[in-house]
């Protein structure tokens, strides 16, 4: 295979290059030393070189593809694209995006999740999930920044874990079962939003005992 890097990549290019072939072969060897040399090799890259790229071993190994869904998720549906369609629709298409990227890899996608559950790598493995979440919600247009920022990516978070568990032993049609659970979990996600939403609307039209104080003590306010 040619390679498919510039004339003097940097270490980053490199990752970035390496990391999806990496994950072809990981369905075979796992993450770690064997995946990371056939990769090297397919694409002409020095193996000291390619060891450099990925310090940290297996678990960069797993964060650079994951890296690399993200950046294929984003180039799919830019936020512009996603803007046509309303939220539900957005958070719904992009985690099937993922589903789609990841299934001709659903085996190095049980390597990798296995390999995240370990005791030593569940930060890890929660970082990593974090700012996938991050990543779609940004793309769906999301720019709240306070305790919503955190809440939104938790949920989703957890919702995209449990359908990636679903996903990995779901043997329907087009995936038809994961496509179904997503929907579910998605549907009840909306709920919980909107009746945050009236919940915050009944307590801004509750009296409030200290605005009421405020008033009696400074009444030209």
């Amino acid at each position: 295979m040619a390679s498919i890097l510039p004339a003097d990549p940097t270490l980053d290019e490199i990752r970035a290059a390496l990391a999806p072939l990496i994950a072809d072969n990981a369905a075979f060897d796992g993450f770690g030393e064997a995946a990371l040399t056939a990769a090297a090799e397919r694409i002409g890259v020095d193996l000291d070189v390619a060891r450099l790229a990925f310090p940290g071993g297996a678990r960069d190994q797993v964060d650079a593809w994951f890296a690399d869904i993200d950046a294929s998720m984003a180039r799919r549906w830019p936020a512009e694209k996603l803007a046509t369609l309303k939220i539900r629709e957005r958070i719904t298409t992009l985690v099937e995006t993922r589903l789609d990227l990841l299934a001709p890899r659903r085996e190095s996608l049980r390597r990798a999740l296995a390999l995240l559950a370990l005791p030593t790598n569940l930060p890890f493995a929660a970082k990593l999930g974090w700012r996938s979440a991050d990543v779609m919600w940004r793309l769906a247009g999301d720019t709240a920044t306070d305790y919503n920022h955190y809440s939104k990516r938790a949920i989703l978070g957890t919702v995209y874990a449990s359908t990636l568990a679903v996903f990995l032993n779901d043997e329907s049609e087009n995936f038809a079962g994961t496509r179904a659970f997503l929907a579910r979990r998605i549907d009840g996600v909306m709920r919980f939003e909107g009746w945050k939403h009236r919940r915050a609307a009944r307590r801004a039209e509750r009296p409030s005992l200290a605005r009421f104080a405020g008033r009696l003590r400074y009444p030209g306010r």
